[in-house]
């Protein structure tokens, strides 16, 4: 019996769901980044501007679909009784993804936090009126309480690049609900921050947490000589272009992440994993335990496909597709116990 990881049927979207415009800090129009996005394949961007919510259901066709969100921070403001350096500040940043196209923008306050352009698009910003202000405190419980709302309000929760954010192992695995981590954050790359996260990915995992993985840019796109756009997406499978298909797939993980491999296929069938995938230089079996596995390409054929023993006993399992650039897709993690219960229905 096969059993599919990501869906056999529907089509692949290329997806960034972390992306600031003239709206926050960014310096590509709304209009822009979808021309821009386009023409590089993208048929989705979550414009995420930075804790404002102004959807633009103007730019939506046939090919195209913005998504409505935004990008809120908790921030370190002292230590102790001193006031915390801003470059020593630790932070925190949740990417709130709409659902629905017609959510309300939760965690509001109407005189502080907002930077940038923002000020200026306050009137326009899609809120609950019927909330107070909601004041923000860099500490877990706070951070989980903004995390809580999102979800009871109709978002797609994510943790973002927790190097650029300075925070670590005691701080992130006290952060709980989140729809998903970012694996890339590509922006904070071109920064010269190793916002490239497996091994956060994997304490997640292993720490009992059920989080997908994320690819994106959360371009700003302020230095043309080191864009910040299309390097990092998510290659999103789903029956078709609508909000509603979207949102489905991204509940159910029914994506990837990636910073250019493709992945065509991904099942699990006679007791193997089977993968197939654009050309690579090495596919790459991660577990919960030491039960790694690792492919190359043999005879001087391009590999483009491999397979792994199922072993029922782990507690996941994810691959990472590596090309000769050292681009990566990282998949989501897959739960043995799950897909056996699956083979026996």
């Amino acid at each position: 019996m096969r059993i599919y990881l990501l869906p056999e049927k529907g089509s692949f979207y290329k997806a960034n769901l972390h992306c600031h415009s003239t709206i926050s800090d960014g310096k590509w129009t709304p209009e822009e980044i979808k021309k821009n996005y386009q023409a590089e394949g993208y048929s989705i961007v979550a414009y995420t501007d930075h804790d404002i919510m102004i959807p633009h259901p103007e730019l939506a066709d046939e090919n195209f679909l913005p998504m409505v969100g935004y990008e809120i921070e908790i921030s370190q403001a002292y230590y102790g009784d001193a006031p915390r350096e801003t470059v020593r500040r630790r932070t925190c940043h949740l990417c709130f993804v709409g659902l629905t196209p017609d959510v309300k923008q939760v965690c509001w306050h109407r005189e502080k936090y907002l930077f940038g352009n923002a000020p200026d698009y306050r009137d326009q910003a899609i809120v609950d009126e019927s909330l107070p202000n909601f004041e923000r405190l860099y500490h877990p419980e706070c951070i989980n309480e903004m995390i809580r709302r999102g979800v009871e309000g109709g978002f797609f929760v994510t943790y973002n690049h927790p190097v650029w954010s300075l925070e670590r192992y005691p701080e992130y695995m006290s952060y709980h609900g989140m729809h998903a981590m970012e694996i890339v954050n590509n922006s904070c790359l071109c920064g010269g921050f190793n916002d490239y996260n497996p091994s956060v990915f994997d304490d997640m995992l292993l720490g009992g947490k059920r989080v997908f993985c994320s690819a994106t840019d959360d371009n700003h796109n302020a230095h043309p000589e080191n864009p910040d756009s299309f390097g990092g997406f998510n290659m999103i499978k789903a029956e078709g272009l609508t909000y509603e298909s979207i949102s489905k797939a991204l509940l159910r993980g029914d994506f990837y992440a990636s910073q250019g491999p493709l992945i065509h296929d991904l099942y699990v069938e006679d007791g193997h994993i089977h993968i197939r995938c654009s050309d690579a230089a090495e596919i790459a079996l991660t577990t919960d335990c030491r039960r790694a596995k690792r492919a190359l390409p043999s005879d001087g054929k391009p590999l483009c496909e491999a397979s792994f023993t199922f072993h029922e006993l782990d507690h996941y399992f994810r691959l990472t597709v590596t090309d000769v650039n050292g681009k990566r897709s990282h998949t989501q993690a897959y739960y043995p116990k799950e897909i056996l219960a699956q083979i026996k229905k």
